[in-house]
């Protein structure tokens, strides 16, 4: 797995929610989308399945989405 072309997504202020980073990074168009990639076990934190929409990110974690045309990857930045 090559994660050189990793997007790291801007957040303002040190924290953000793991089911508002998925909006942010354009990996779910809405809340019930990422509620549904979440609670699906389609969504890694730093490699470990996050089924918990408002686990907090920090700075520098790394976000991976199971999707059926393949894996999206960001950088909490």
């Amino acid at each position: 797995m090559g994660n050189d072309d990793v997007t790291t997504v801007p957040i303002t202020g040190d924290m953000i929610r793991l089911g508002q980073f998925l909006k942010f990074a354009d990996f779910a168009e809405s809340g019930s989308a990422a509620r549904d990639l979440i609670v699906g076990g389609d969504v890694t934190v730093d490699g470990e399945v996050e089924i918990r929409r408002g686990r907090q990110l920090a700075k520098g974690m790394l976000i991976e989405v199971q999707m059926p045309a393949g894996t999206l990857s960001a950088r909490v930045g």
